[in-house]
């Protein structure tokens, strides 16, 4: 018998389209706030680089919470979306804008002050996006197909947020404008597409049944109830592993993504916008072309085996790649291509081992907790993205960047070889993480016959429960 799906086509497509809501801004800002604080705003690189860690962190902190009260009966993912949709746009484009006031203390305190509310707002946005796929549907197949799908379409958000920024500042700079106003324009026009696309995705779900917003409202979480939660969680036996495998690969993704511009600039010495569309055209193709494959494969065989394979492959070519210099347009789309290997399995297959958490919490806790299963790995995810980003900038400090002196070799390690130790250590993680999709059927066996009240038997779960 063939399964029901539980979106329709239309329904999956423009769900799936909201995941460029949130990509257009994450990818502008971890590829170009750096360099936007350091050569526009002329904040010193450890600056810039601390206000980034501490926004990020904030916003980090901040998932966990949002996923509880998302997760409370009554209350409606859509909404959360819905109302963070517009002050997220604006507060993007404020912390793109060069102010041009204060001294170096006013400003630090200023886009810290912005960002760390840029992000709060994004996670009130991409928390219960992520996790109401888990309330929608319980199927591992549906849930991968929705992610592959979303990951397809999240090719046009990282190529818009990457190249955009590239081109349309200069284009401007170019027409007379200043580079102030270039920058600001550019956050202004992205900021606006995302604000389109969120409210197509909460569109799209306006005919869908979800429990919890259907459920009578529940009593209020208190602070807490909030942390007793977030507790439980963390000792699901997998739980761990995954966070390993979440926190250690964007550590690697983020270093690389914030020195695409100084590798270009300084190991390169060359035109950083004009090569930045190769690198973005790179990334972006090879992402496409590579989703439907990692989709297949976690399908085919389970979400673990796809993991470790595509991140294998990153990791030899990050490794080869430091060994042989990244000193030509060649090398440089060479790293472009396997930061995009493992990129395009991770952002496939992410979310989906994430939701299958929540039915190991189920079988453990006896609650379905979609929020705080998904914005718990968030929080590490963030905080990795938050240490890769710092630990560019003070290898730029250590390479002597702010003297106008920089070493290209030093600089060219937040390419290569750092990221290839934290690629490393993520794979460890995914080895060791328990859910198969063997594994998951037959805990899904086991949790129907406990749900009935029906004698079963946990064998073969014991790693997993």
């Amino acid at each position: 018998m063939a399964k029901v799906k539980s979106l329709s086509t239309k329904s999956k497509i423009g769900y799936c389209s909201g995941i460029i809501a949130e990509s257009l801004m994450y990818n502008m800002f971890f590829t170009y706030y750096l360099i936007f604080l350091t050569d526009v705003v002329k904040l010193n690189s450890i600056l810039a680089g601390t206000i980034g860690f501490v926004a990020i962190v904030w916003d980090a902190v901040a998932d966990p919470i949002i996923g509880a009260l998302s997760d409370k009966d009554g209350s409606d993912k859509r909404k959360f979306m819905m109302r963070a949709a517009f002050p997220m746009g604006i507060l993007f484009v404020s912390a793109f804008t060069d102010i041009g006031l204060f001294g170096e203390t006013g400003k630090f305190i200023y886009y810290l002050a912005v960002t760390m509310l840029f992000w709060l707002c994004y996670t009130v946005y991409t928390i219960p996006y992520y996790a109401v796929v888990a309330e929608i549907t319980p199927d591992y197949d549906e849930r991968t197909d929705i992610r592959g799908t979303s990951a397809l379409i999240n090719a046009a958000g990282i190529f818009t947020g990457n190249a955009l920024p590239a081109i349309l500042p200069a284009a401007l700079i170019g027409l007379g404008v200043s580079a102030r106003m270039g920058w600001f324009a550019t956050a202004g026009v992205l900021s606006l597409i995302s604000i389109v696309f969120a409210v197509i995705a909460v569109l799209s779900l306006r005919h869908v049944t979800l429990n919890k917003a259907e459920a009578s409202q529940g009593k209020r979480k208190t602070p807490k109830d909030i942390f007793l939660t977030f507790l439980q969680v963390l000792k699901i036996k997998p739980f761990k592993w995954f966070v390993l495998f979440v926190f250690a690969f964007l550590i690697a993704s983020s270093m690389i993504q914030a020195n695409f511009m100084y590798l270009i600039k300084e190991c390169l010495g060359m035109n950083a916008e004009d090569k930045m569309v190769i690198v973005i055209v790179v990334l972006v193709g090879t992402i496409a072309l590579l989703t439907p494959v990692v989709t297949k494969v976690a399908e085919i065989k389970d979400r673990r085996f796809a993991t470790i394979l595509f991140f294998s492959i990153s990791l030899c070519g990050l490794i080869a790649g430091k060994m042989i210099g990244i000193t030509t347009l060649p090398m440089l789309i060479y790293v472009a291509f396997f930061m995009a290997v493992g990129a395009a399995c991770f952002w496939t297959v992410f979310y989906s081992m994430a939701y299958d958490l929540v039915e190991v919490d189920e079988f453990v806790s006896g609650e379905r907790r979609e929020g705080v299963i998904t914005a718990l790995p968030q929080f590490f995810q963030k905080f990795g993205s938050a240490v890769g980003m710092w630990l560019v900038g003070f290898v730029l400090k250590f390479s002597g960047y702010d003297s106008g002196n920089a070493t290209a070799g030093i600089i060219e390690n937040s390419s290569t070889i750092i990221p290839a130790v934290f690629l490393a250590i993520s794979i460890f993680g995914v080895v060791m993480f328990p859910v198969t999709k063997k594994r998951f059927h037959l805990l899904q066996e086991v949790l129907a016959k406990k749900n009935r009240g029906e004698e079963y038997d946990t064998t073969g779960l014991e790693k997993m429960i």
